[in-house]
């Protein structure tokens, strides 16, 4: 008897043709489903545009078209990838390196539901009992209310007096934030001027603009008074004031004090996620005390005091989540076993994906993007779905070696259970698991977006490609290692896991830090060593900027190629920024129109009137050394770095930060390419290059290689050395072997994560840490060189 396949059963590959997202050049490729496949090439080579920007992009934007147009309407929009064909898509689950939300209520408990789930176990078994799950939550206040209602019923108007009562968990005193805030009133104003002479020292509270209407028209006090001189009310007026209707010039407006202002305006976000100017002010201006009444735990008194097994809520949130499982695990209670189950394997997945250190209550902006990404991960590990499209962005991001190798086998999973899983990566190690890889390149940017591989990892091996060539890659022990030229004491740290931990780290070298992830490598160095004088630290933070921004704006580049071209021509400076003067009118400086259609994706199109050039044609017709500003902004950085290191154009400021990019490997960049398309390998070394311009003495980098391909570890290699050489010290918190091997010295932190770790298990050469095999680190440094 013969079998025939049904037809069903031959859609078994996701075919793209004619991908042409950002610098992809209409390439086309196959992926197997139920496979995993990892996509490699150089940063910047096109590896997100294919697998983000083309694939998930046109299977969320499918999804979202089968929803009704009302719902739609409520949905992002999003805008059909520039390719061909798609077919063969499923469902796309993306488990990405963005930072989880930056809102100070937000916890690691509260983003991953497991305070939710806790909750409603204390509700359920907690003594005293306090209420509903509510009552254990620090983001609902108590509140009660009581008053008449009229209402309509059988025809005639019913008035009945109703009253209500809620009881949240939030603390009264800190509004369930864990601190209190205490603002220095010289930093908000100036006393001895009025407000009319701009007594205010607050960004943005201009006196020219709507501020200076509303105060003069509020009628509470004099704008030309010195604030020296205001009266007791006065003062209270400008500062605590509830809100207040008032009307100035006809028009309908609210006053509010300064302070209740600055809270909703500037302390609604963590500190953390402010701009450079706001948070600058807020640093100087502002406070931040643990609250007295709840002592940082957010809750109300009941709460605290609500109890199962002697421990509260709070007790619970704070315990490292390896041994809170255990807590959860040992509880027997029929009445919440399934809530209890559930809750247990919640915790326990945080434990098998290497998160196990953290604790619920640690709030959600402090995580790392590693952190992030794998916080991301945990509500996927347990789920039932089979043949969905699981897409990871570099999960081997903030993972030490002994990491990577539960992180391979938890991707195995999801791939055995039925699942297509995408990864994009540059680790040797995790391109190792792959049933299938696409490499792409051959180099980045312009010189990118072409398939140079398709097939086995075996394949790849032999063939002819950058990745080929450096798959096998390993670093070799340095021969001759710098003396230090001093040390820098570190007495006492003891922030977060770390335990009174004593190091010197010596100066005039290159040290590298390192530890399993959790181990408390950040802690010691962002702890003791980057609040110092004279230190630049480049870290994981995502860059800041719309896509009006670009490479020339963000490292300050374009204010003296404008000063150049406003000098050459006789012109005004702000007639060459396309943010400014010198904007095209009719698309505003962005070189495209965008053509809403409603619950549709909007439409953007190139500008017509410009051209896509962004400036106003006689902004073009202004040269310097025979080009315009449209053509200078589309240079690479190599070819604007020989345009202006000599002849008429010659600018030495330009040409200093050009020569830092070129130095991090954005040769390839265009200077105007806007940031939003920039990878996330690109922007930290963008950063980086723009810390560069700093002065300092020491410079802390945190995990450089993030983003990197194998071949440009070896030129991050080569600017550290630089860095060294010109007589710096360079402290890099790494997992990368090579890196490692690179070093003078190495700091080993550990020798676990959490309460596991916070201490200094190595201090020394790699060639005598390699020769100990004491630690985690060495058993993976020796093998890596094959020692």
């Amino acid at each position: 008897m013969t079998t025939q396949t049904h037809t069903a059963d031959s859609h078994e590959l996701i075919r793209v043709r004619g991908a042409r997202v950002n610098n992809l050049q209409d390439i086309s490729v196959e992926i197997p489903k139920r496979r995993l496949t990892v996509f490699t090439g150089v940063s910047g080579s096109g590896k997100s545009s294919l697998v983000f920007g083309t694939i998930a992009a046109e299977s969320q934007r499918m999804i979202n078209e089968t929803y009704s147009a009302f719902i739609q309407g409520f949905m992002p929009t999003m805008a059909r990838p520039d390719v061909d064909v798609l077919e063969g898509l499923t469902t796309a689950i993306l488990v990405d390196q963005e930072r989880l939300g930056a809102n100070p209520r937000s916890t690691l408990g509260t983003v991953t539901d497991v305070n939710a789930m806790l909750r409603i176990v204390f509700s359920r078994l907690a003594q005293p009992h306090v209420g509903s799950p509510l009552a254990y939550s620090f983001n609902v206040p108590s509140i009660s209310g009581a008053g008449a209602v009229a209402f309509e019923k059988g025809g005639r108007t019913v008035k009945e007096r109703r009253s209500f009562n809620v009881v949240g968990g939030m603390c009264p005193r800190c509004e369930g934030r864990g601190s209190v805030t205490d603002f220095d009133l010289t930093a908000l104003f100036d006393a001895d001027k009025s407000l009319s002479e701009g007594a205010l020292k607050i960004p943005g509270y201009s006196m020219d603009g709507w501020y200076g209407r509303i105060f003069s028209g509020c009628g509470l006090f004099s704008m030309d008074k010195k604030l020296g001189k205001f009266t007791k009310r006065e003062l209270e007026d400008l500062l605590y004031k509830e809100p207040t209707k008032i009307k100035v010039e006809g028009i309908n407006l609210t006053y509010e004090g300064l302070i209740p202002k600055i809270q909703k305006s500037f302390l609604s976000k963590d500190v953390e996620a402010m701009q450079p100017h706001i948070r600058a002010f807020v640093e100087r201006a502002v406070t931040f005390t643990t609250c007295p009444e709840c002592h940082g735990t957010r809750l109300a008194e009941h709460a605290r005091n609500s109890k199962i097994d002697g421990k509260s809520i709070a007790d619970l949130c704070s315990l490292q989540i390896s041994d809170l499982s255990e807590w959860v695990h040992s509880l027997h209670e029929t009445s919440v076993a399934p809530l209890l189950s559930a809750l247990g394997k919640s915790l326990d997945s945080f434990v098998d994906i290497g998160l196990g250190y953290l604790s619920l209550d640690r709030a959600s902006g402090t995580l790392s993007g590693g952190e992030a990404q794998r916080t991301k991960m945990i509500r996927h590990l347990g789920s039932s779905l089979t043949d969905v499209t699981y897409i990871f962005d570099e999960p081997s991001i903030g993972l030490h070696p002994h990491d990577i190798a539960r992180m391979n086998q938890l991707l195995l999973q999801l791939r055995d259970k039925g699942n297509t899983v995408l990864v994009v990566e540059h680790k040797p190690e995790m391109i190792e698991i792959a049933d299938h890889v696409v490499d792409l390149g051959p180099l980045a940017g312009s010189e990118g977006g072409k398939v140079m591989y398709e097939g086995t990892v075996k394949g790849l091996r032999s063939s002819d490609t950058i990745t080929g060539h450096h798959l096998d890659d390993r670093a070799t022990l340095k021969p001759v290692l710098r003396n230090p030229s001093g040390s820098l004491p570190v007495r006492g740290a003891n922030a977060n896991n770390l335990k009174n931990v004593d190091v010197d780290i010596p100066l005039g070298v290159l040290t590298v830090i390192t530890g399993v992830a959790g181990s408390g490598k950040s802690s010691l160095i962002n702890g003791s060593v980057s609040p110092l004088d004279g230190v630049i630290t480049v870290d994981q933070g995502a860059i800041k900027g719309s896509r009006r921004s670009n490479p020339a704006t963000y490292t300050g580049m374009l204010e003296p190629i404008r000063k150049a071209f406003a000098k050459a021509n006789g012109v005004k400076a702000a007639l060459f920024s396309p943010n400014s003067e010198g904007a095209c009118p009719s698309c505003k400086g962005a070189g495209v129109t965008y053509i809403d259609l409603g619950m549709m994706a909007g439409v953007a199109t190139t500008c017509e009137e410009c051209d896509g050039k962004r400036f106003q044609a006689l902004v073009l017709d202004y040269l310097l050394d025979g080009r315009d500003i449209n053509e200078v902004l589309s240079m690479s950085v190599t070819e604007a770095g020989e345009f202006f290191g000599s002849g008429a154009a010659k600018i030495p400021a330009a040409h200093k930060i050009l020569t830092r990019l070129a130095d991090v490997g954005l040769g390839y960049l265009r200077i105007g390419q806007p940031l939003t398309t920039l990878s996330g390998g690109e922007r930290q070394r963008l950063k980086l290059a723009t810390k560069m311009a700093e002065t300092g003495d020491v410079y802390v980098l945190d995990e450089p290689t993030t983003g990197l391909h194998l071949a440009d570890v070896q030129n991050l290699l080569a600017l550290l050395d630089r860095l060294v050489d010109s007589g710096k010290s360079v402290i890099v918190i790494e997992h990368h072997q090579a890196v490692m091997a690179h070093a003078d010295r190495i700091i080993d932190v550990g020798p676990g994560a959490g309460h596991d770790g916070g201490t200094v298990v190595f201090e020394g050469s790699p060639a005598e840490l390699v020769a100990g095999k004491s630690t985690l680190t060495a058993k993976y440094l020796a093998e890596y060189i094959g020692a």
